[in-house]
């Protein structure tokens, strides 16, 4: 799971920032903010990995919160999500490292597209360092994790299939001591379980995970997913 603090001076956009964040699967809100003090002290205490952060604070603006928090050494990914869209204030979340900047008001699927771009490229950085891959290609595909295009299928995926989603339910399977059943993979990944059924289905049918029959006294035998390892 990716921990989220959302960071707004408005109690009631804060609480609705933090329920779209907790729709969106992989993540979740573990702390709010409505101030760059309150927000800098929930940093440093740790377990955080992504700010979604206001710009216009009570005490200080949400760049100078960020450029605190840099010269503090927390190398923590930051989000805006603000109404500020002047060209210098851009410029310099960029300058500041901000990782994508969503312009209020917004909508429900515009911020997860973001989430869902932000989730991509922990797990392409997981999989290019994991393997000590250097080079342009590998470069490229950090990178490119960014882009914030709506996901289409990826080949070898069915229709309505995303890599996004495909991905987050392998890396499940993939850290899981025991086989899972697919309420199990639901319940890790936030999906339904229809939608979980889907993907353990077509990965299972395309050798990248083994299906195997846990036995009960009664009734229908649960069928249980593993990773295979490539």
């Amino acid at each position: 799971m990716i921990d989220v603090l959302v960071v707004d001076d408005d109690f009631r956009v804060a609480e609705i920032n933090a329920k779209y964040v907790g729709k969106v699967p992989g993540f979740r809100v573990t702390a709010r903010a409505h101030s760059a003090a309150q927000a800098l002290a929930t940093v440093e205490r740790g377990a955080v990995d992504l700010v979604l952060l206001d710009h216009y604070l009570p005490d200080e603006t949400g760049l100078d919160l960020v450029h605190r928090m840099r010269e503090r050494g927390h190398g923590t990914d930051v989000i805006m999500i603000t109404a500020a869209s002047d060209v210098t204030t851009v410029q310099r979340a960029m300058r500041l490292g901000a990782l994508h900047y969503l312009v209020k008001p917004f909508t429900f699927a515009a911020l997860r597209t973001r989430l869902d771009s932000y989730a991509a490229l922990r797990r392409t950085v997981d999989r290019v360092g994991g393997r000590g891959l250097t080079g342009q290609e590998q470069v490229d595909r950090i990178f490119g994790a960014l882009r914030t295009s709506p996901a289409p299928s990826a080949p070898g995926l069915p229709s309505g299939h995303t890599e996004p989603t495909s991905d987050l339910i392998c890396g499940v399977l993939h850290h899981a001591e025991h086989p899972l059943s697919a309420h199990e993979v639901a319940t890790r990944t936030g999906l339904s379980r229809s939608t979980a059924q889907r993907y353990l289905r077509h990965l299972e049918q395309a050798g990248r995970l083994r299906l195997s029959l846990k036995y009960g006294d009664t009734g229908r035998p649960e069928h249980r997913y593993a990773w295979v390892a490539p």
